[in-house]
């Protein structure tokens, strides 16, 4: 099969591996139809984590059951699903509460060395009947990709921020995650959400989704605003050193910041003293995606969360050194690649 590959920064390439095998009776093999990059791919193509061994790469994808495990018990073969990004065994307690990340035995990532990557011609998934949702009727490609990791991860860092109707939210990091935190901000309740981003074309992207574009450094703006306090709370969907200070200088005293965004290996210093003078709340979540689907579907299906400006792109598979490129160059024309199979 044909599968994205890298083994050093800055290069990936299209190769031919062996054809993954049935990873037990409770799994599946995919076809896969249309995967899609995420920005935390960006942190094996730009060097923020080690690359031993080469990586198949990818954690979002559709497409159609062409072989199945005897315990598989909510599929059949031909079924077209989506893939939750994040897996666990589906038998645990942690997994009994429906979020792969409190796993006992672990949760692992697809592309990311423990699985194999999505971006790929077929992919084989464990615990079929835990990490699969059947293509819903009503759900296009792009709303399903979206399922598999972007929306649940906006959606839960909005839901962990911890504000109330009608409050001020701050949303770092304008990217699909950040797009889709601010939907979901506002999706929630809140009554202003400013978005920052250094691009402006993806602060007129969140202006045309209802939020208010802030050019950073955006302190002075978020102050003036909210009469000196700061905001109720603030997303970060960009985890950077940075991005946590900014965070954490914006949001008001006894406010929550809510980090999604994948920050580097290096140690963060994190302003204990002031944190705690201030009460601050920090939270940091990778998405319980199995949990928010029946959430985001009935929301998707209805019209309330418009997700129809987060694909910029779609290119083939065959193209993903082109692909990965152009979402690097974090530009306001390339926001979300679709990279078909």
């Amino acid at each position: 099969m044909r599968s994205v590959v890298i083994d050093t920064p800055g290069q990936v390439r299209v190769e031919t591996l062996p054809d993954p095998t049935l990873p037990g009776p409770n799994g599946v093999v995919l076809q896969v139809r249309t995967a899609a990059i995420c920005g935390s791919d960006l942190h094996f193509y730009e060097g923020d984590y080690p690359l031993a061994v080469p990586i198949p790469l990818g954690h979002e994808a559709i497409g159609t059951i062409v072989e199945i495990g005897s315990d598989v018990r909510k599929f059949r073969i031909g079924d077209e699903v989506l893939v939750s990004s994040v897996a666990g065994c589906g038998s645990c307690d942690g997994c009994e509460t429906r979020d792969p990340v409190r796993c006992i035995k672990g949760p692992l990532i697809f592309g990311a060395g423990g699985l194999g990557g999505a971006q790929s011609e077929l992919l084989a998934v464990p615990a079929a009947d835990f990490q699969l949702l059947r293509l819903p009727a009503g759900i296009d490609a792009e709303q399903a990709l979206l399922l598999t990791d972007n929306l649940p991860t906006g959606w839960a860092a909005a839901q962990r921020a911890d504000f109330q109707p009608g409050e001020t939210v701050v949303v770092l990091g304008l990217g699909a995650v950040g797009l889709c935190a601010v939907l979901s901000a506002l999706t929630l309740g809140a009554a202003t959400v400013f978005a920052i981003d250094p691009v402006e074309g993806r602060r007129l992207r969140a202006e045309r989704l209802g939020a208010t574009a802030v050019e950073p450094p955006a302190l002075q703006a978020v102050l003036e605003a909210t009469g000196g306090r700061g905001a109720a709370s603030v997303i970060d969907a960009v985890g950077s050193d940075g991005s946590i200070s900014d965070g954490l200088n914006l949001v008001r005293a006894g406010g929550t910041v809510s980090v999604v965004g994948v920050h580097d290996l290096s140690p963060f210093p994190f302003p204990a003293t002031l944190s705690l003078i201030r009460s601050i709340t920090l939270r940091m979540t990778t998405a319980p995606v199995q949990r928010t689907w029946p959430e985001l579907v009935p929301l998707l299906l209805s019209g309330r969360l418009n997700v129809s400006d987060i694909f910029t792109n779609t290119m083939a598979l065959d193209e993903a050194s082109a692909a990965y490129t152009a979402v690097a160059a974090r530009t306001a024309d390339c926001l979300k690649v679709a990279l078909t199979v």
